[in-house]
């Protein structure tokens, strides 16, 4: 499997219809729908699908027509994902109508080409099973901290203050992860459970 680390844009045009596709990581899936609502008010559909794995690291699919004929932009568009073997990734089409009807396959052709396209311009990267790590630091170590989780390249899940100091809810692979730790002088511990890796000291410095 594999997954992407930057977005990417490809436009293609068929019969006069101009197809805007958009290849986003699944954690942005939301903000970027509602982006391209509000940038592309006068478009026709903004079609969409996606696959991400859960907690249980099961694939989790799904799709929409946006107004399409059932079946003939949703699916060809996951279909583009599944081929290409993307995991924890989004695609959105914008479609501006140019006036000549695509018929049913002939929509389902250029919906799967722009998927294809925005695919092609990406980067892919093999995807690692996440795995998530609490951390608590005190104020003065914050600074440090937060230049370590980019350098290592860790996702914050969320961030809480509280009177001792920062909570840390952080994902990455493992061995990202275990980096991570290693720099600040502390050893990762991964649990049994689905919760990943928990810091086994609260204090990292």
């Amino acid at each position: 499997m594999f997954t992407i680390r930057e977005s990417t844009f490809a436009e293609t045009v068929e019969k006069r219809s101009k197809f805007l596709s958009y290849l986003v990581s699944y954690s942005a899936f939301d903000i970027e729908l509602q982006r391209l609502r509000d940038k592309h008010p006068k478009a026709n559909h903004i079609v969409h699908a996606f696959r991400y794995i859960n907690k249980y690291q099961q694939i989790v699919e799904g799709s929409s027509d946006d107004g399409e004929p059932k079946g003939c932009a949703g699916i060809p568009t996951l279909n583009v994902l599944r081929g290409a073997e993307l995991v924890e990734c989004a695609l959105l089409t914008v479609r501006y109508f140019g006036g000549i009807k695509l018929g049913t396959g002939g929509m389902a052709r250029a919906y799967g080409a722009a998927a294809r396209a925005a695919v092609e311009a990406a980067m892919l990267t093999p995807y690692l099973r996440q795995e998530s790590l609490t951390m608590e630091a005190h104020y003065p170590q914050q600074r440090a901290l937060e230049y370590l989780l980019e350098k290592h390249g860790i996702r914050t899940v969320s961030r809480e203050f509280t009177e001792q100091g920062v909570r840390w809810q952080l994902e990455g692979s493992a061995g990202e992860l275990e980096a991570f730790c290693n720099a600040t002088g502390r050893t990762a511990r991964f649990s049994d459970n689905s919760e990943g890796i928990d810091g086994a000291d609260p204090k990292i410095f």
